[in-house]
């Protein structure tokens, strides 16, 4: 009998685990699609301070992704490439093009309170992380995500309450390596786009500042769509800058 209880609890311990790779599956599916471009309104507040910025990205997968500063005017044409864990920047004001070594992945990406690493989206959660289900209360999932042994991540941590009616994020909160909350992301106004579903507003602060925080929202959105090779390569930082 007792043979008999602990094989049926390891079988119920493997199903939870498969339903909790499943509903990061489609989580992050839902944020990348095959490819997805996005039109980004993006707000800085600091100190009072209120900054404003619009950007275009185009991505493939969890390996490759463009992006481009629009506005304000001192900013634009600056673009990023993000391929296979390595970025770049291009600066039009000094034509240089800057690469991103690993350790800046935890820098402030122009003055705001998202990373290098998020606006690059160099890891995938699916990839890198263990998830496992802490919690439950109707459609709204609670996820323990912890870093593969191998993973090359700059988070100990994420914690990520989920709708599993849409499969949808709406909260993130990512710890250091200590084990120490650092920041959270709330996301609100979820949208169907297609066979997708994305939240179209994004709010970033960090644990330490409450006063300063990041606002984005998603202006425009298109999934799976043809977007040419000529983004994913170092020339196209320049070229596109224009």
């Amino acid at each position: 009998m007792r043979k008999i209880f602990l094989i049926l609890l390891a079988f119920a311990i493997l199903l939870v685990a498969d339903e909790a790779h499943e509903i990061m599956q489609k989580v992050d599916n839902n944020i990348r699609g095959k490819n997805i471009y996005m039109k980004i309104s993006m707000k800085v507040v600091s100190l009072n301070h209120e900054r404003n910025m619009h950007m275009e990205t185009w991505s493939q997968g969890s390996k490759k992704s463009f992006v481009k500063v629009l506005y304000p005017p001192k900013d634009k044409g600056i673009t990023f490439l993000s391929l296979d864990n390595q970025m770049w920047q291009y600066v039009p004001k000094i034509e240089r093009t800057i690469k991103i070594p690993p350790s800046m992945m935890l820098q402030k990406w122009m003055g705001s309170d998202i990373t290098n690493d998020d606006v690059v989206k160099q890891s995938s959660i699916v990839d890198d992380y263990n998830p496992k289900i802490v919690k439950r209360d109707g459609n709204i999932v609670t996820m323990e995500l912890i870093p593969k042994d191998d993973a090359a991540v700059v988070w100990g941590k994420i914690v990520s309450q989920i709708d599993t009616s849409t499969y949808t994020s709406k909260k993130d909160i990512f710890y250091d390596e200590k084990g120490v909350e650092v920041r959270y992301f709330v996301y609100k106004n979820v949208k169907k786009f297609g066979e997708y579903y994305l939240p179209t507003y994004w709010r970033v602060e960090s644990v330490d500042k409450r006063d300063n925080y990041t606002e984005m929202i998603l202006e425009d959105v298109k999934y799976d769509i043809e977007i040419s090779e000529k983004y994913f390569s170092k020339s196209a930082l320049k070229r596109f800058s224009r």
